[in-house]
């Protein structure tokens, strides 16, 4: 909400916000911090306004910040402006007619004034001296001191009426105990209870600064950016089973100064409507503005003679883009490498946001979304996607990439959502996973991690399972970087999450196609099958589907029919065992069963809830086979055979007797192509460990060295690379790549490149 400039002092808007009335009142020009608790005529004006728009759920005063006095705070005001109107207009303990029950008394007509101003400017001092008044009229009466007996007990009547609905109030019973120790006029007693939400002029986005009362202190970190640090206090309320996230971002705490050049630079930047070729490529866009932003409040510093350092240039540019093309206090959310996602619930403005966070699950938060905001979000989402979010399409999914963050999005709008706009964010890790950060979280183990790179490597078709936030995607990513850099992937995604930007950086032939939603329609987007059977003309590649989830399944598996022996396919699918996800394809999806049977491998990927119940860990739980021989239910007919199943004692993948035998058709089918290996069931098992020891080497090193950085992407692409070439010279000439070989060799050049990397 802006006031146009000359705007009266104390005037007011009520506007209607989704479910709610919102008073906004300027106090632009106020020589003062408007605030309910410390000044009494400004509590006043509240009760006043309260007295007249009954509706209205929160108030606004208007400065350079906001200041947001949320629903729960003004229904304490509320009642008191009840009170109020009861007295004034239903009694009408002012009217001629009743003060004729006084006697006419002018001192009773200016007592009953005075102690009705008193209630709107300060209900506990008013209620302190009604009860002194009662008392000490109680006590004349008795000792026949009053000029008029019946005039003095009509007018006790009032007073006892007046102190009873009052002191019946909440905000009266909250503060009793602290009332008999109650100074009068003195108001440190509502500091406590009336805490506004700071705003700054240029977000509309309600974020309540002071960290909540009688909440234990759980945890408190930096999220430490280019030019600011953001402070994150996680915190435990008494009976509530989630945490509280706390996060206190630069620009709420920003001089009046510095607001008001935001303020002004702001206002020019809005006049700018973005075009879609803007958004085609949002680092330039993101840069461009940066740009602009600060030369703009470099020149308004000048003129407004306020001085800026280079850093405080630089500092506020960044805030601006922020909140101009970027999404506000989102983008500091998706810097904590904890979140894992981020919740806004319709009615967007009366619901916190909630996050999910590695370390302590659901929180809740100190952010409140406003409508403006929300709606900006979804307009900037269609801009971004080209995809619609309206009546006919309530459901818009895509994805955000950020200078240091990337997030999947979902949104929902009416009819889909009756009160109106709802946000889901998965935050991805800003680098993608690999099998040794795998390794290093328990999600798998060496030996896994070792299976997993020879499927990859012998050109299998895998589908990776799971439940929803089993690390489905995260998985398939990190299999993504076991395929030889020299080899060209395909990856066709309706939401773009896989890490295509960061295989391309590190030399992967990589390309994306970005097919229409499932749940989108009027779009322009190919449809999925039709993605499919485009990469199929291609040439040679490995494929990977983001998401196997409709119509498309059938076009997935002619590739997967086609392409079994060229090169890797593989996807995600929702399913939480390899029967769950037979019966999705085949019941669900109406693919034949015969087609099925291209599938060589599930992942199975499930969250494991901890014996308390309030925490989960994620796991690989089970690598299943599926063999070929069977006509119609796999399940029944034993064509799911586990490789490595989950050991809940021991929290661990361990390796099935099937698979330690040697009773594998699919590796087995691996081996038959491979010189040396066909019949040799030691040397390919020997193989599978030697992959596994290599993977538990790069994360023994990285802890032991101090060096995290060689888990991640880039070194893992080399480090595959060198083992192939390792593994290939020592084939030369032993025969077959032995493993007391291969290992001596690939950690000696481990512990050199770690030196220089």
């Amino acid at each position: 909400m802006q006031f146009k400039k000359g705007s009266q002092l104390y005037a007011i808007e009520i506007e209607r916000e989704q479910d709610e009335d919102v008073l906004y009142m300027n106090t632009l020009g106020a020589p003062f911090v408007p605030s309910i608790a410390e000044d009494p005529l400004i509590m006043s004006r509240a009760i006043n306004f309260l007295a007249q728009n009954a509706n209205v759920s929160r108030i606004v005063f208007v400065q350079q910040r906001n200041y947001n006095y949320p629903h729960e705070q003004i229904l304490l005001l509320a009642e008191i402006a009840r009170i109020y109107n009861f007295l004034t207009k239903q009694e009408e303990i002012l009217s001629p007619k009743r003060l004729s029950l006084f006697g006419n008394s002018p001192e009773i007509y200016s007592d009953l004034q005075y102690l009705l101003e008193l209630l709107k400017q300060d209900p506990v001092s008013c209620y302190a001296e009604l009860k002194k008044r009662i008392k000490d009229l109680r006590q004349q009466l008795e000792h026949g001191k009053t000029f008029n007996k019946s005039y003095s007990i009509n007018y006790l009547r009032v007073l006892e009426r007046f102190f009873s609905i009052l002191e019946n109030t909440e905000l009266i019973k909250n503060l009793l105990p602290e009332i008999s120790e109650h100074a009068f006029g003195k108001r440190d007693i509502y500091k406590p209870v009336f805490r506004p939400e700071v705003l700054p002029n240029f977000t509309f986005t309600r974020l309540a600064a002071q960290l909540p009362q009688n909440a234990e202190l759980i945890d408190q970190y930096e999220l430490v950016d280019e030019f600011e640090k953001i402070v994150i206090t996680v915190l435990k309320k008494e009976n509530d089973p989630k945490y509280f996230y706390h996060i206190l971002p630069q620009e709420y705490l920003l001089t009046e100064d510095h607001h008001l050049l935001l303020n002004l630079a702001k206002n020019v930047l809005s006049e700018h409507r973005p075009k879609t070729e803007e958004f085609t490529d949002p680092s330039r866009t993101r840069q461009v503005f940066f740009n602009v932003s600060r030369d703009m409040l470099s020149e308004l510093s000048k003129t407004k003679n306020i001085p800026l350092s280079h850093r405080e240039l630089d500092a506020l540019a960044k805030i601006l883009v922020r909140h101009t093309i970027g999404f506000g206090i989102l983008e500091l959310l998706l810097l904590d490498k904890y979140l894992q996602d981020v919740v806004l619930n319709a009615p967007i403005t009366q619901s916190p946001v909630f996050v999910r966070h590695e370390k302590y699950d659901e929180c809740s938060t100190n952010i409140i979304l406003s409508f403006e905001e929300a709606n900006s979000w979804a307009a900037k989402l269609r801009l971004l996607s080209g995809r619609p979010l309206d009546e006919a399409n309530p459901v818009l999914d895509t994805s955000i990439v950020l200078e240091k963050s990337r997030a999947r999005v979902s949104a929902i709008a009416e009819p889909l959502s009756p009160s109106g706009l709802a946000y889901a964010f998965r935050r991805h890790r800003d680098q993608p996973w690999t099998l040794p950060l795998f390794i290093n979280n328990k999600m798998i183990n060496s030996f896994a991690a070792g299976l997993l790179s020879f499927l990859i490597d012998g050109s299998r078709t895998l589908l990776v399972a799971g439940t929803r936030s089993s690390g489905k995607t995260s998985l398939l990513g990190s299999l993504m970087l076991e395929i030889m850099s020299k080899f060209r992937v395909l990856v066709i995604e309706d939401t773009q999450e896989l890490p295509i930007d960061t295989l391309r950086k590190i030399g992967y032939d990589i390309l994306g196609m970005k097919v229409r939603s499932a749940l989108t329609s009027g779009t322009t987007e190919v449809e999925a099958s039709e993605g499919i059977r485009a990469s199929l003309r291609l040439g040679d590649s490995a494929l990977i589907i983001g998401e196997v989830r409709s119509e498309e399944t059938k076009a997935l598996y002619e590739a997967m029919r086609v392409g079994a022996l060229a090169n890797v396919v593989a996807g995600t699918i929702h399913g939480d065992s390899p029967y769950g996800v037979f019966d999705r394809i085949v019941n669900d999806l109406n693919v034949p069963p015969t087609s099925f049977k291209a599938t060589d491998i599930i992942i199975i990927a499930n969250p494991i809830k901890t014996p308390d119940g309030l925490h989960s860990i994620k796991r690989v739980v089970q690598i299943t086979e599926v063999r070929k021989h069977w006509t119609s239910d796999p399940l029944e007919e034993k064509a799911f055979v586990d490789l490595m199943r989950y050991n809940v004692e021991n929290d661990e993948l361990e390796p099935t007797p099937e698979l330690i035998n040697g009773d594998s058709e699919i590796i087995k089918n691996i081996a038959g192509n491979v010189r040396g290996w066909a019949g040799n069931w030691s040397a390919v098992f020997d193989n599978i460990i030697l992959r596994g020891k290599v993977k538990q080497e790069i994360v023994e090193a990285a802890n032991k060295l101090n060096k995290p950085y060689l888990m991640e992407s880039a070194f893992n692409s080399i480090a595959n690379s060198i083992f192939h070439e390792i593994s290939d010279e020592v084939g030369e000439k032993h025969g077959l790549p032995l493993s007391q070989f291969v290992f001596s060799k690939f950690k000696e050049w481990l512990y050199k490149a770690a030196e220089k990397f």
